[in-house]
């Protein structure tokens, strides 16, 4: 990023300079590493499927000539980019690790400087084999990580699952997990692309009009991501399902429910008001974060399952992106 008189902006072959005049990088004691750009350069509110398509195929094409990845990517997206892959690289046995910077690399206070230099030495490690997201001196799951604040340097936070390590003196690691769930971690690598979907967000709120929202039954979206209260819960009438989303149920639309809590788990089914909601078909999120649910679901997707499957597979751990 570089400033403009339209605020800061990505721009070709600068983030290359900005590096060279980083003397730790050329430090006896740093792995040794190279540097992939890819044009054009996105502002990461502008990332999408295709963007995470070409990251995936570059480690793919890369795989065999490095002992790690870092992924250097805009804040605002990264949790999602970072949960994506995780889904989309199957089998993955190295290190890839996301980071960036709230204040660009070309600032005289960059926080970009040590992410990026920590970052290259965990990727150079080894311990983690998995996709990661270091930031603010901890290292935390790919899938399990959300973006917590606009402009605090801890940028991230992981409220259901335990940092994976954190920078101090030392890097510390914690428990490593060797497997996921379904053996994800045990095949072949590969990577499972994702395609276009119409996947939807809708968050409950206290006198929502569910009218409002005929759309989404109309237009037969792919899948629904319903952030509700609490454990599950959402406004009814006289503790009936809304019309309108046991319309979008019923017309074959996957809806999975997550929590518009931080921290805690989905539990259809707990409350009166949450039960309809599992009655209906809607499917339980668990514990993952929003940015897990939506990419999650997209992959799935992508991948032609028919909805029967989709819903088992939403609720099963498959790369440690959940707990049930």
């Amino acid at each position: 990023m570089v400033p403009t008189e339209n605020g800061f902006a990505p721009k070709q072959g600068v983030f290359a300079e900005e590096l060279n005049n980083i003397r730790d990088l050329s430090s006896p004691d740093m792995p040794r590493w190279d540097l992939i750009e890819f044009d054009p350069l996105l502002d990461s509110s502008n990332i999408s499927f295709e963007q995470w398509n070409l990251i995936a195929d570059m480690i793919a094409e890369k795989y065999d000539d490095y002992d790690g990845f870092v992924i250097l990517h805009g804040t605002d997206t990264m949790a999602y980019t970072a949960s994506a892959l995780s889904f989309m690289l199957e089998g993955l046995d190295k290190p890839v690790i996301f980071t960036g910077s709230q204040i660009p690399l070309c600032e005289l206070r960059s926080d970009g400087r040590d992410n990026l230099i920590t970052s290259i030495m965990i990727a150079a490690q080894g311990y983690i084999r998995e996709v990661a997201l270091y930031f603010g001196n901890t290292l935390l799951r790919g899938n399990r990580a959300t973006k917590i604040s606009s402009d605090g340097l801890v940028a991230f936070g992981s409220p259901n699952y335990p940092a994976l390590a954190t920078a101090g003196i030392d890097i510390e690691y914690g428990k490593i997990r060797s497997e996921y769930g379904m053996g994800f971690s045990r095949k072949r690598f590969s990577v499972k692309h994702i395609r276009s979907c119409k996947v939807g967000v809708l968050k409950l709120y206290p006198g929502i009009l569910f009218e409002m929202l005929e759309s989404f039954a109309d237009n037969g979206i792919d899948g629904l991501i319903l952030e509700t209260f609490g454990a599950g819960n959402m406004p009814g009438s006289d503790q009936a399902l809304p019309p309108v989303i046991e319309k979008i149920i019923s017309n074959g639309t996957t809806v999975v429910v997550c929590s518009q809590c931080p921290q805690g788990s989905v539990h259809l089914g707990a409350y009166e008001s949450g039960a309809a909601l599992a009655q209906a078909g809607a499917v339980s999120g668990y514990n993952m974060t929003t940015e897990a649910a939506v990419t999650k679901l997209m992959w799935l997707l992508s991948q032609g399952k028919s909805q029967t499957e989709i819903k088992i597979l939403m609720e099963l751990d498959i790369c440690g992106e959940l707990d049930n």
